[in-house]
């Protein structure tokens, strides 16, 4: 393998390439759209083009596609030869017109009603913003995607856009308070992903992993995750070769991939990457997952990355570690030695303190997800409830600001260890919380609520739009200001005591927090249909028009198309669950009881003084199963056959399907996996989770 720093980009048209490729007035063009914003000309696009062809041919690349986003939730690619007709031959050609502009069509993509059916038309336009890259044997160029008549319909315009309003937003606030080298802030992001690895072969033999990525039926196997030993653990052979494929896949394509361990549940395991720019990061998590998928075919392995693939153990998440740095190289979460003076750190604090109060319900909805459902609460992952952890010393800090008391920093403390041989170090001045979903952890916080599938661009955009809206406020209230210091301290102080019931540095789990919660006045939004009943509130849809991140017609949409997705994931999970029901459970139940009734018969004719006891209870006890599993079976038919009669409104569909179709989906389970743990494994017609979690040596 070649040295990890001659590997890393190799595949990518980063800066480096430019500069050996591109005219230097054309670089220099290119790098101000990049850096500044400014309009790209035709004539650079045709440059970069041509440039960026000959790099791709050299790669071996006969196609070029524009990469995207739409609201699928996953990523989208049209592939395009190079070639270009050349009398009775072909050349290779690359306009910058085919650069900057696509074709798609739109009409199949979800638009939340945007656009008709019959209505194709779609564009996908050049981010110079984050590279191209090559990738089995095409070119990929990331793009945003709008409708024929503007519309957005991506996750990534609207996350450039919010990047751009919160820089303006947080410059000018700056400038206030001295800093007017200052030109740029920018966002950075580092997601670390969760996953489950599990054979390919037992995989095929279960629809529901095949159709929904999670089991619907499974009994608990002897052993989970009770006695933390997979936790940090070693990592097995196989599961090793993969991440080592993996760290180099990713290394080639520019991604950051900096640790790789084990998680808590069996055969669950984690990659972070280092933190980049909030748009680069959400290009690089969406490839991240596409070449988890792909490596793990290779070792006949399949990558699960559902949020809840198997009851019983924790689920994944995705951990968005979000901060913001100016272009001097400053981190403006950064709380310093002395945050006690730090004016500038304690602004933009308070700033993300309200923005987080404020608009709770959001932060909430924008990790809102079928498979989600199954984690927020379940004590693996963060509550329902939107709240902050801010750690001892911080947390003292702003009682000290709210009571108007003086307060010094504790500061770094020497741990010692006790030990000789071990070298004393300095410990951080605040715990980490793996409760809370919305933790301060040194100078970033961790947005802790997110699932392991999610696009994290969405909760980015309204993150840096709501902290944006903060900072526009805080700017009108100081720009006039005589004493710019005083009117900090008295503006930090207002809003901290304000909002200080966001604040919460106890354990997220516990039954008191969730009293506690409620008489704070903080919301408990437990499912999907529960947050986006709040969407739409009319504070919400102006902090996204008034900052000109979406229309309203564009946030009505997304609105729309969430909730219908919803209700088509737990449509297809009960119609999977019938089908497993129908038509292997229940022949095989009804095998096995045959096989032990014909077993007591066979004994009783053999000798009336056999005991049939052991038999006849395991045929008894199965059978009035069986009769209870075949009517549960029905009753979830009929549940999701009357569905059709809520369609009309799309939240009261997604509540149905909540409140009546998945807590029949639960009935059923429940009965299916009794009967699992009392049926022969030869009879039993799904591989089992001890086969599932264990099996991957």
């Amino acid at each position: 393998m070649p040295r990890v720093p001659e590997l890393f980009g190799a595949n990518v048209f980063n800066d480096k390439k430019m500069q050996e490729r591109l005219p230097k007035s054309t670089y220099k063009a290119l790098k101000k759209t990049i850096q500044d914003g400014e309009p790209l000309d035709l004539s650079v696009a045709n440059v970069v083009a041509a440039a960026m062809k000959d790099w791709a041919i050299e790669m071996g690349c006969t196609h070029y596609t524009h990469w995207f986003q739409p609201m699928t939730g996953v990523t989208a690619e049209k592939h395009d030869s190079f070639i270009q007709p050349n009398g009775d031959g072909v050349i290779m050609e690359f306009s910058g017109k085919e650069l900057i502009k696509g074709e798609p069509d739109a009409s199949s993509f979800p638009s939340g009603g945007i656009r008709a059916t019959f209505e194709a038309r779609g564009y996908t336009t050049w981010d110079p913003t984050s590279p191209a890259f090559v990738r089995d044997g095409s070119l990929y160029i990331p793009t945003a995607f709008c409708s024929y008549t503007g519309e957005v319909l991506d996750k990534k315009t609207p996350l450039l856009r919010s990047m751009e309003r919160i820089s303006s937003e947080a410059v000018k606030i700056l400038h206030l308070l001295g800093k007017t080298e200052v030109t740029r802030v920018i966002t950075t992001v580092g997601p670390e992903q969760e996953y489950f690895l599990i054979d390919r072969e037992l995989y095929n033999r279960r629809e529901d992993l095949m159709l929904t990525g999670r089991t619907l039926f499974g009994a608990k196997a002897p052993k989970g995750q009770e006695l933390d030993d997979h936790y940090f653990g070693a990592i097995k052979t196989r599961v090793s070769a993969y991440m080592k494929d993996l760290d180099e896949e990713l290394w080639k394509l520019g991604v950051l991939a900096k640790t790789k361990h084990n998680e808590v549940a069996p055969s669950q395991h984690e990659l972070a990457p280092i933190f980049t720019t909030s748009n680069i990061a959400n290009d690089h998590n969406e490839l991240t997952m596409e070449i988890m998928k792909k490596t793990a075919e290779k070792h006949g392995l399949v990558c699960l990355l559902h949020e809840k693939p198997f009851a019983g153990v924790n689920g994944s998440g995705k951990h968005n570690n979000w901060s913001l740095s100016t272009n001097t190289g400053e981190n403006l979460l950064s709380p310093g030695k002395h945050p006690e003076d730090n004016l500038q750190f304690q602004l933009f604090l308070a700033a993300v303190v309200k923005a987080v109060d404020e608009y709770q319900d959001l932060l909430r909805a924008t990790v809102a997800s079928a498979g989600n459902d199954h984690r927020l609460g379940a004590h693996e992952a963060p509550p329902a409830i939107i709240s902050m952890y801010l750690g001892d010393d911080l947390g003292e800090m702003v009682d000290s600001i709210i009571n108007g008391e003086e307060y010094v920093s504790h500061g770094k403390e020497q741990m010692r260890t006790g030990v000789d041989v071990l070298p004393d170090f300095k410990k951080d001045t605040s715990d980490r919380n793996r409760t809370s979903p919305f933790a301060f952890t040194g100078n970033k916080f961790e947005f802790r609520a997110l699932g392991s599938a999610l696009n994290i661009g969405c909760p980015n955009y309204m993150l840096n739009t709501m902290v944006a809206e903060e900072l526009s406020q805080f700017y009108v209230e100081l720009k006039n200001a005589d004493d710019i210091n005083k009117a900090v301290r008295s503006l930090v102080k207002n809003v901290l005591t304000e909002h200080r019931r966001i604040i919460f540095n106890g354990d997220n789990y516990t039954d008191e927090w969730v009293e506690e919660a409620k008489r704070r006045g903080l919301l408990n939004l437990k499912s999907l249909p529960d947050a986006f009943s709040h969407f739409l509130d009319r504070k919400n849809v102006e902090l996204f028009v008034k900052n000109k991140i979406v229309t309203e017609a564009e946030y009505q949409a997304r609105y729309e198309i969430e909730l219908e997705t919803y209700c088509k994931q737990l449509n297809i999970e009960a119609l999977t669950m019938i089908d497993m029901a129908k038509k292997k459970i229940t022949p095989a139940v009804t095998a096995f009881v045959r096989e032990m009734t014909d077993a007591a018969l066979a004994k009783k004719a053999l000798s009336a003084d056999i005991p049939t006891s052991v038999e006849e209870e395991l045929v008894m006890s199965l059978s009035n199963k069986l009769v209870c599993f075949v009517k549960k079976t029905s009753e979830l038919e009929d549940a999701v056959m009357a569905a059709s009669e809520h369609k009309q409104d799309e939240l009261t569909c997604a509540k149905y399907f909540r409140e009546v179709v998945f807590a029949k989906m639960q009935e059923l389970r429940a009965v299916g996996d009794s009967m699992e743990t009392e049926t022969a494994s030869d009879f039993w017609p799904y591989p089992s989770y001890c086969e599932l979690l264990f099996s991957v040596e």
